[in-house]
């Protein structure tokens, strides 16, 4: 004899169809508002201060809650609220931790009187010289293409509780897809 919707009308299993896939988009919606609000954010690049590694134009995926989980490390990738401008948002990179004293001289870059291996190409400034003491609590960023990059060397530095988040991914364009 029948199944289960046997004596249904079809335009009643229509109907189910419709509703149930709506009820679980809203549900994906709701999810991803929430994890947006609270957990990831993404961010759209502008200007060159971080190329070759990221460009104008990039968009990536912000983890918001690692370092409320974990310490700030150097080399990590950031997006921070600007000390001179706060409602700009900058990606940079983290140089000096908390105490460190940083030296640009020659292209070169000093911590603690170390030279320090850079990971990463960055475009060196020549012109940039100088000695930075970075105060407790905060941290030395500068941008991958230096010369043009508006960063610690002007002589601010970031509070811990100016960075918004670790970059995690950039995800488009997909020809520059990368995980950091």
């Amino acid at each position: 004899m029948g199944g289960p919707t046997a004596g249904v009308p079809k335009r009643r299993k229509r109907n189910g169809f419709w509703s149930t896939l709506f009820v679980d988009l809203l549900r994906v919606a709701i999810a991803l508002a929430i994890l947006h609000a609270f957990v990831f954010n993404f961010s759209l690049v502008r200007g060159s201060s971080m190329q070759p590694c990221i460009f104008d134009g990039d968009r990536l995926l912000v983890d918001k809650i690692s370092y409320s989980l974990a310490e700030v490390k150097r080399f990590d990738v950031v997006i921070l609220t600007c000390p001179k401008e706060p409602t700009v948002d900058y990606v940079k990179r983290i140089i000096g931790l908390p105490n460190d004293q940083v030296e640009l001289k020659d292209g070169r870059l000093f911590v603690n009187g170390e030279t320090l291996t850079e990971p990463f190409v960055p475009v060196c400034d020549y012109a940039g010289d100088g000695t930075w003491r970075v105060p407790a609590g905060h941290f030395f960023v500068l941008g991958d293409n230096r010369p043009v990059s508006s960063d610690s060397r002007e002589g601010w530095c970031v509070a811990r509780t100016a960075i918004r988040g670790k970059v995690r991914a950039c995800f488009w364009p997909l020809g520059r897809a990368q995980v950091f």
